[in-house]
């Protein structure tokens, strides 16, 4: 059988964050692996990182049609079999057009379908679940994308508890954190009053301005760093991890991180909620709430300091959610999402 040529539709930037980049790579590096060839269309501007990752694998980026008449030409200029689409914004009549002309379509979808007309549907978060659909839906924790470092980084076993005295503490949000929520999260650790190692991943100046404006209290460390290709790594090693409740959720889970999540925006709403409730995660709340003045705000961040003081506290309580993270999402759930896609295709399933 000839190379399947898949094509991956989605943007990445300062606003808008790489969440769908991340998730879309990882598809992409288990379709490479099973031999076909990726392109990517969009538009990935202002984070160097997100760039570098498409280099590094040897995938190139082309410009991102908008229009479904520019989709489907796309498709037939690359001669692709398959087309990924993953994006809030665009026409969400380009997967019927790319249907009818032949391209079989993987809509990546959170919560919301937009009324998009695909043969296959993916919504990764906890509880997933829609209405009739048109294509075949692929729902729930069985089904992360996840990348090749995350999955060589999963261990065979949650963490056991651990006592430490100053627990090493990763807060990261996003590959831009476009909403500004390390400062923030990073003073409510801080309150605490525990002595902890924090660090940050900074992908913007102002964010790092923020920082460097924090005065850590006794026993208290608060140490910047860049986005990384280490951050699996990071995340393995650290006692807590502080988050957006946004994809990099299911990379927690499968490293089996005890973590406590933020709300960053309304789409993380739904999801946020879902976690929590099971004991995947603690929650901390949203952060407009977090991040507000006069009373409610401070009252929020008391609230999610005396959340993050008890995780600090307690190797028992970080030990549990770790455990409940681990079993929730087991890493295959990428294989799982190219088995069905390449089915359609006409490309035989991996053993």
């Amino acid at each position: 059988m000839s190379t399947v040529r898949v094509g991956v539709r989605c943007d990445a930037g300062p606003t808008r964050g790489v969440g769908h980049l991340v998730r879309c790579l990882a598809l992409a590096e288990e379709f490479l692996a099973r031999g076909a060839r990726v392109e990517f269309f969009g538009t990935v501007e202002g984070v160097a990182w997100a760039v570098r990752q498409l280099a590094d694998r040897g995938v190139p980026l082309h410009p991102g049609p908008e229009r479904p008449e520019e989709l489907v030409a796309a498709a037939h200029r690359h001669g692709l079999d398959m087309m990924v689409l993953d994006s809030y914004e665009l026409d969400p009549a380009g997967a019927g057009a790319l249907r009818a002309a032949g391209v079989v379509t993987l809509a990546v979808v959170d919560g919301d379908t937009r009324g998009q007309d695909a043969d296959v549907y993916l919504d990764q978060n906890l509880g997933a679940a829609h209405g009739p659909l048109p294509g075949r839906l692929l729902a729930g924790t069985a089904y992360p994308l996840l990348r090749d470092s995350v999955l060589a980084a999963r261990p065979a076993a949650p963490r056991p508890a651990a006592a430490v005295a100053r627990p090493r503490v990763l807060a990261f949000f996003g590959g831009t954190d476009a909403f500004g929520a390390a400062p923030v999260l990073a003073r409510v650790l801080l309150a605490t009053g525990h002595p902890m190692d924090l660090t940050v991943v900074v992908g913007r100046p102002d964010v790092a301005a923020g920082l460097a404006a924090l005065v850590p209290g006794r026993g208290q460390a608060v140490r910047p760093v860049p986005p990384t290709d280490e951050l699996p790594a990071l995340i393995a090693a650290a006692d807590l991890v502080v988050s957006a409740a946004g994809t990099s959720t299911w990379e927690l889970c499968c490293l089996g991180a005890a973590a406590a999540l933020v709300c960053v925006v309304d789409n993380q709403r739904e999801s946020y909620h879902r976690v929590v409730a099971e004991g995947v995660a603690a929650g901390l709340g949203e952060l407009p709430a977090l991040a507000a003045a006069g009373l409610a705000g401070r009252a929020a961040r008391a609230e999610a300091a005396r959340t993050l003081r008890a995780l600090l506290e307690s190797p028992r309580r970080r030990a549990a959610l770790a455990a409940r993270a681990w079993s929730t999402v087991d890493g295959r759930g990428r294989a799982r999402v190219a088995d069905e896609v390449l089915a359609l295709v006409g490309a035989p399933a991996r053993g």
